[in-house]
């Protein structure tokens, strides 16, 4: 997910895409303590869209 893909989101759309990538990362998290996980590049994909999605989402809510 680009940054650009983001900003175009509605605070509405932020907060939903905030919450689904949250239960994404706690899954990924939990397969990875079970020895579970198929492709660990994930995990950092996912801890760096939900970082961007917060930033935005910041940025959107003081402005």
């Amino acid at each position: 997910m680009k940054a650009s893909e983001v900003r175009d989101m509605t605070i509405e759309e932020l907060e939903n895409k905030r919450t689904d990538l949250k239960k994404e990362l706690f899954a990924l998290r939990f397969q990875l303590a079970v020895n579970q996980l198929d492709n660990p590049a994930r995990l950092k994909a996912v801890k760096k869209d939900y970082a961007r999605v917060m930033t935005i989402l910041r940025e959107k809510t003081n402005a």
